[in-house]
């Protein structure tokens, strides 16, 4: 008789292993040093600097204007209209690189007619030494053309319509409101940005919210010059890197916690 011979493989039951637990790697312990440094750091995170009182802020614009009562751009230009071209050439580009280019041209081009006659090549050939030159050359040439067309060869007199013209931004606008108007603007660049900021007078996270902020604390008597003023404090004294706050006018003032006096 023949003998039943039962696999092995099916006799025995199906074992399915269990599913495995991740373990959480422990956290790599922190070295003496960094321990120190944490608390510290959240400590100076968590706490705000005490706002700017009106009075406080009336003091920092006094003390600019005592120090400085006509400041002026640093923009060389001759009307309006080169005013505008030389602000739009200013992005990303130092002024002193701007005005060594724009000296020549506007010798020879001092009108939106006169830049258009001269045309984008020639432009080009002028400001080739400045950043983004070929780009910068259109929008000279493309603006000239608008004003022509549109505003009747003038500068206008509006954010807005400053705005629509080629390569001019918000703070374009704002600054030729007020330097060739006499608009109470405040425009915003690096070093405006970073002393709002740094200062604790206007703290913001765009341009825009410094703006707005400066506007708000700002005494309407002081805000003709009040951009200027904060271009060149943050130009020469408290630098991106290396503030030099042994010589600033407010640093008994200023709320920087890092601010060496």
């Amino acid at each position: 008789m023949a003998k039943i011979i039962r696999s092995q493989r099916a006799s025995t039951p199906s074992v399915r292993s269990a599913p495995k637990k991740k373990v959480a790697k422990a956290a790599k312990p922190l070295s003496k040093r960094a321990a120190k440094k944490a608390p510290a750091k959240a400590a100076k995170k968590a706490a705000k600097p005490k706002p700017w009182t009106a009075e406080e802020v009336y003091e920092v614009f006094d003390r600019f204007r005592k120090a400085n009562p006509e400041p002026k751009g640093e923009l060389e230009h001759l009307n309006p209209y080169t005013l505008l071209v030389a602000v739009v050439l200013s992005a990303q580009a130092t002024d002193a690189g701007v005005n060594k280019a724009t000296r020549p041209l506007f010798e020879v081009a001092d009108t939106p007619e006169k830049m258009v006659e001269l045309g984008e090549d020639k432009v080009r050939e002028y400001i080739k030494t400045i950043g983004l030159y070929r780009n910068k050359a259109k929008n000279v040439i493309a603006l000239s053309e608008k004003l022509i067309a549109e505003f009747g060869s003038q500068v206008p007199r509006t954010r807005t319509e400053i705005e629509s013209l080629p390569g001019a931004g918000r703070k374009t606008a704002n600054v030729v409101l007020n330097m060739a108007f006499g608009e109470h603007t405040m425009a915003v660049d690096t070093h405006v940005f970073r002393v709002g900021n740094r200062t604790g007078l206007a703290p913001g996270k765009t341009p825009l919210e410094v703006e707005l902020g400066l506007e708000k604390v700002i005494p309407t008597e002081f805000m003709l010059h009040a951009h200027h003023w904060l271009i060149l404090h943050g130009r020469y004294t408290c630098l991106a890197r290396g503030p030099r706050c042994e010589v600033c006018l407010i640093n008994d003032l200023c709320r920087w916690p890092e601010k060496t006096v």
